[in-house]
């Protein structure tokens, strides 16, 4: 029971966190940079940032942390992979929307694109996202999968995950800095660390907080979904309360019926 308050501790955190990446992105393009539009304007170029922190780091973290629910270390797996497919469906629609609103505004600008180590590195984590999902949808998802099969690529897919929320990371610090590069000049130079500037740090550095919490809570071996076909006593202790005393993990019953 002490993991699992811990556990929700740490989303709580998280969700805080995360909440507060959006808002300050939000407030940072309301408050410096003129607002949101769709015109192909500056203001169409806002919806990029707030998109991209939303969709990339905050619901992309939130999916990735699923399995790690108490509630999913119990009873049959599939809502589980539903909610997880759906929760990054949504950021990758949201992620291209984002990639969108760039493309317009370079396009009305006459800007060129995919110049900088930001686009770079940003585009590189929404393919992989989209190929990843897609795998994961064919794979994990429909029903056609052998379980030798997804024994061998779960390792894969649990890596390129990772692999993309840091990418999603490198991508957005990496824009907060060429943005604000771009923007202050003369009086207000990055260098002389304007209020902007101290701003759109400080919501890097929540970003940098917010990822780390999510590969630490990943890498906790005992907010893991317990295996399947298994009963431990995590699952035991979920389904009949705190108070429960489980059976010693030597005669621990195994459930019954085909691993899920």
């Amino acid at each position: 029971m002490m993991t699992m308050r811990h556990f929700y501790l740490f989303s709580l955190v998280l969700g805080t966190l995360g909440s507060l990446c959006v808002l300050f992105t939000v407030y940072w393009v309301q408050r410096w940079r003129g607002g949101f539009g769709w015109d192909g304007s500056n203001l169409m170029f806002n919806w990029h940032p707030v998109l991209m922190v939303t969709s990339m780091v905050v619901l992309y973290g939130a999916a990735s942390l699923v399995y790690r629910l108490p509630q999913s270390w119990v009873g049959p797996k599939l809502p589980w992979k539903l909610l997880h497919a759906a929760l990054h469906l949504a950021a990758f629609i949201l992620a291209v929307l984002g990639l969108v609103a760039v493309f317009n505004f370079h396009y009305h600008n006459n800007i060129a694109n995919l110049y900088s180590l930001h686009s770079w590195l940003g585009i590189t984590a929404v393919a992989l996202f989209g190929c990843q999902w897609l795998l994961g949808f064919a794979v994990f998802l429909l029903p056609w999968a052998s379980l030798r099969l997804r024994s061998l690529l779960k390792p894969v897919h649990v890596f390129c995950g990772v692999a993309i929320l840091s990418l999603s990371m490198a991508s957005v610090l990496s824009g907060i800095n060429e943005k604000l590069f771009f923007s202050l000049k003369n009086g207000t130079a990055y260098s002389s660390l304007p209020p902007e500037a101290c701003f759109a740090n400080t919501t890097g550095m929540m970003v940098v907080m917010f990822v780390g919490i999510v590969l630490y809570i990943l890498l906790v071996s005992s907010w893991k979904r317990p295996e399947p076909g298994i009963l431990t006593d995590r699952q035991l202790r979920f389904q009949l309360g705190p108070e429960s005393r489980p059976y010693p993990v030597a005669y621990m019953p195994v459930a019954s019926g085909p691993p899920q």
